[in-house]
């Protein structure tokens, strides 16, 4: 059962119990009111007839009278005062008794005692308050008075009310049971857009949270518990986003390191299997030492670039571009050559403000992704006039749809050609991110079968 039904069942039940309580002790006061007053009533009537009975007795001289005319006097008083409500008792035996109760012999001591005594009985459907007391003039020792009062009434009052408090109870209940289910359906609703609000966090969808406006309890509860949602969300996110970086620089590493180590392996082995002047052993060995350095330089900037660590390894300051231009043509001629591509170069840019280890990685990757959507026998220039780089092949090109998602992580145009030249997609990448940091702009201009223009504009 939900929680809404069960506290309207325990609300309901104790506010008719509540009503029915009060009513009950209500009743039950009343009751004992009406029957402490007919009592007193009783008594009274009973006291003022016994001290009239008691003087007509005395006053007529009653014991003078004979047995007939002594009875017929004494049903004649009695009819005076009330026929069917009195008995008039003498030493113990009743002389008169015109009403339809009948004393036992065991209790007629009872009713001299000269204070008053009176019981309550029931007798078929009537209820009846009998008292009685001893007459207390001179002259009539040894009669007793006692009155016998139908007090039905009474209880039949209590009744009505009894009745009254159970139609009353059966319309609270009725009233009271459809309000208080709906009051507290809508005021625990709250509770159940928690509910729902968790189940979608739980099911993948962190940015749900409680629409709950409410200012009592449930709303701070919701105010929290969005508090909370929120939290977790970032810190998916943030946890995310390493993983992302992490992921990123672990490609960037490997994809930055194949030309580097290429030419490592490449003097290396000429070193090991030729035999070689001491010029050429000797600019071997540097460009070794010099490459090496590189890498060191570069995995460090790459950290910082991708934002896994903050470090100073990032300096930018002013690059010749020609020299850059001449490293660049140096490392990237003989690979080319190898897959039957040219590379031509030129450069007319002045000198710019940027971090010469990383726009050497942007234009290597640059011209390795021109190359490798490009045929044999085909031509790739780099050029650099005023503020521009760009970067023209006359490969395969690519779709105009397929444009603005080149520069995400790992996403490949032609996923087959790309392995095969073994490329992971992070080229293009790698470039949008040196390029921002260097505050320029990353322009792809392609289409299929005519090749791709690939511009990097610096601001003025």
């Amino acid at each position: 059962m939900k929680l809404w039904k069960k506290l309207s069942l325990i609300t309901a039940a104790a506010a008719t119990a509540a009503v029915g309580l009060s009513g009950a002790a209500v009743i039950h006061s009343s009751f004992v009111y009406h029957e402490k007053r007919a009592a007193e009533s009783c008594m009274e009537q009973l006291c003022a007839t016994a001290n009239a009975l008691g003087v007509e007795l005395e006053n007529s001289n009653v014991e003078s009278f004979g047995e007939t005319t002594k009875y017929s006097y004494t049903n004649y008083l009695i009819r005076k005062y009330g026929a069917q409500q009195y008995i008039l008792l003498q030493d113990g035996e009743e002389i008169c008794n015109l009403t339809e109760y009948r004393l036992t012999p065991s209790s007629i001591k009872k009713w001299q005692q000269e204070t008053g005594y009176g019981v309550i009985q029931t007798v078929g459907n009537k209820r009846l308050f009998i008292v009685g007391k001893a007459l207390m003039a001179d002259l009539t020792k040894g009669y007793s008075l006692v009155l016998v009062s139908d007090i039905s009434e009474a209880y039949g009052e209590c009744k009505r009310q009894a009745w009254l408090l159970f139609l009353a109870l059966f319309g609270c209940t009725a009233v009271t049971v459809p309000v208080v289910f709906f009051a507290t359906e809508k005021i625990l609703k709250p509770l159940g857009e928690l509910k729902d609000a968790a189940l979608d966090i739980r099911n993948g969808n962190l940015g749900r949270r409680a629409n709950v406006r409410s200012k009592d309890e449930v709303g701070v509860v919701a105010d929290a518990f969005n508090g909370m949602a929120g939290r977790m969300e970032a810190q998916v996110e943030e946890l995310a986003e390493v993983s992302e970086r992490r992921r990123l620089l672990l490609g960037s590493m490997a994809h930055e390191l194949k030309t580097p180590m290429t030419s490592i392996i490449g003097y290396s082995d000429t070193l090991l299997h030729v035999h070689v002047r001491e010029e050429q052993r000797q600019s071997a060995l540097t460009h070794i030492y010099e490459e090496g350095r590189r890498l060191e330089r570069l995995s460090a900037k790459l950290m910082s670039l991708i934002g896994l660590y903050e470090n100073e390894s990032i300096v930018l300051e002013k690059t010749d571009m020609g020299v850059l231009f001449e490293r660049v043509r140096k490392l990237e001629e003989g690979p080319l050559a190898q897959r039957d591509i040219r590379l031509e170069v030129s450069c007319r840019m002045q000198e710019i403000n940027g971090d010469s280890d990383l726009l050497e990685s942007l234009l290597i990757n640059l011209i390795d992704n021109a190359a490798k959507a490009s045929a044999p026998g085909t031509v790739v220039r780099l050029l650099g006039k005023n503020h521009e780089i760009v970067v023209q092949d006359e490969g395969f090109g690519m779709p105009k749809e397929e444009i603005a998602r080149v520069t995400e992580a790992f996403y490949m145009v032609d996923k087959a050609r790309s392995r095969k030249a073994g490329g992971c997609g992070l080229g293009l990448a790698l470039c949008g991110r040196i390029a921002k940091l260097h505050g320029a702009q990353l322009i792809i201009e392609s289409e299929q079968g005519k090749g791709t223009i690939v511009r990097v504009r610096f601001e003025d």
